[in-house]
């Protein structure tokens, strides 16, 4: 009878629903890890706050196996936060990153920094390749600690020229070669007051052998005025040979050249005429932009490497946000760093070359004050 009183019933009109929006699935994950990783954080940090205000007296444990259990939970918790970053940074990248890595749950947040950095994407693979052979799976467990493997690989894969003293009579010869635009004039400039007014206190004289410009061998005039420096301005390789042996008596001579797109071939064969017509040794520097893209960076080394190329300087380190790129120049180059600047200001805003600071740059962003 019940059944048949239900079939009598007479059906209920339900209201059209509207459609609901389609959530996507892995979004709507990466919305609850990072409510619930917020939550453990919040967690934690309220644990140990309590664990230092409970009255122990309370309880029927020691005061010792009390600071022990909270040592064990802060342990935990710290861990299960470490494992959801690691999947949600995980998620992420299977979202953005399609390719051939297969990159375990762990390495996710290096993968990201590298690939964000502009680091070259078959130089990621090397390297990932490289840690994942050699990496103890003990050291896996924190990303924190791969934070720091990663850190300490990255620079012993970087090269590095130090700057030494020139010995009593000695010269050293060094010439800046690069595209346009890079700030070779400032950089010398810089270089000039380091060794002759600064860190140092060389005879140091100046050439220029950018005559295209006017304007820069102008300003660099400027410069080698101020700083009461010998200046040489060369059309030729006969001018050459004589500008040189007229700055003999300096301890250092700085060769500021034209800046040359890699494409222009006959401005190239010009710098090496120069270099050709002389007997002294000459210490070539490729100066390039921290700014520009990797392919430009790798364009530009390719075409001026046959001027045998010495060390790179880098430019610019204050205009970009990622360092990928150059680590993925020296590490095709196998070129050392000698020098990095800064800024614009002169001389202030130049430094030696080193890996701990480029890889912090990489890492973390150019820093607001640098200490050179």
């Amino acid at each position: 009878e019940a059944a048949e009183a239900h079939a009598s019933e007479p059906e209920t009109e339900v209201a059209p629903q509207k459609p609901r929006k389609k959530i996507d699935f892995d979004e709507e994950i990466l919305l609850n890890i990072s409510k619930t990783a917020e939550e453990l954080s919040r967690l934690q940090a309220d644990t140990l706050g309590k664990g230092t205000t409970e009255n122990a007296a309370t309880a029927n444990i020691s005061t010792s196996e009390k600071a022990d259990d909270y040592k064990l939970l802060k342990r935990d918790i710290e861990a299960l936060t470490d494992k959801i970053k690691l999947l949600q940074t995980m998620l992420w990248e299977e979202k953005k990153y399609a390719n051939d890595i297969r990159i375990p749950p762990e390495f996710a947040e290096i993968y990201k920094i590298a690939k964000e950095s502009g680091m070259d994407e078959k130089h990621i693979k090397a390297i990932l390749e490289e840690t994942l052979e050699h990496m103890p799976l003990h050291m896996r467990k924190s990303s924190n600690t791969i934070r720091r493997y990663f850190q300490v690989l990255l620079k012993k894969l970087i090269p590095i020229r130090l700057e030494r003293e020139i010995p009593k009579g000695e010269q050293k010869i060094m010439m800046l070669v690069g595209p346009t635009g890079v700030g070779k004039t400032t950089t010398l400039a810089k270089l000039a007051a380091r060794y002759a007014l600064l860190e140092h206190r060389y005879k140091v004289g100046i050439i220029t052998l950018d005559t295209y410009r006017i304007g820069a061998v102008e300003q660099l005039f400027q410069y080698a005025q101020m700083m009461k420096l010998p200046f040489e301005d060369v059309i030729d390789t006969h001018d050459f040979k004589k500008a040189l042996a007229n700055l003999s008596y300096c301890d250092l001579i700085l060769i500021d050249t034209v800046g040359s797109s890699q494409h222009d071939t006959q401005k190239l064969k010009k710098i090496a005429a120069f270099l050709e017509h002389v007997n002294q040794p000459i210490d070539v520097n490729l100066v390039l932009s921290a700014s520009a893209k990797y392919q430009d960076l790798k364009d530009s080394w390719e075409k001026f490497s046959f001027l045998n190329i010495d060390t790179l300087m880098i430019t610019k380190f204050d205009e970009t946000s990622g360092f990928g790129n150059i680590f993925s120049l020296i590490y095709e180059s196998q070129k050392p760093l000698s020098y990095f600047s800064t800024g614009q200001e002169v001389p202030d805003d130049l430094r030696t070359a080193s890996a701990d600071f480029f890889i912090e740059c990489l890492f973390e962003g150019f820093p607001q004050k640098v200490d050179a």
